[in-house]
């Protein structure tokens, strides 16, 4: 879909999007949702795999890309928590994934989940990875 496929209106809320996703931290966060085994790492994974940042700073930036519905927060049931495993997740949003396929920016996939698999992981963020996921 280009750009030109789109009303004067439309045009202008596309190149907003495109503005929060291709924001260089943004970009990172979505390539490391993408890579993640289950697509929906915590707060955690996300601030381990992106040492150079702080939580805060990340936390930020997600909370900009779930305003542009690109990514979605994602809580694991009540029933299903457990007190020392996370409950809340990150993932791509349904439009969110349409607007990425639709620029041409999930091309990557495979190659981002090979990068995020070989990445050394600490015995706590293992345990996170592995943690319980809810259906998204």
């Amino acid at each position: 879909m280009s750009t030109s496929d789109h009303p004067p209106s439309e045009l202008e809320s596309v190149r907003k999007r495109l503005n929060v996703v291709t924001q260089k931290t943004r970009f990172a966060l979505l390539q490391d949702i993408l890579g993640h085994p289950s697509e929906l790492p915590t707060l955690k994974e996300l601030d381990y795999v992106n040492p150079s940042k702080s939580q805060t700073t990340i936390r930020q930036h997600l909370q900009k890309l779930v305003n542009a519905g690109i990514v979605k927060e994602v809580l694991l049931p009540d029933d299903r928590r457990q007190n020392d495993l996370p409950y809340k997740f990150y993932g791509i949003s349904e439009s969110g994934r349409q607007f990425l396929e639709g620029h041409k920016l999930l091309r990557a996939q495979d190659t981002l989940r090979e990068i995020y698999d070989r990445v050394e992981k600490t015995e706590d963020i293992k345990r996170y990875e592995t943690a319980p996921r809810p259906d998204h």
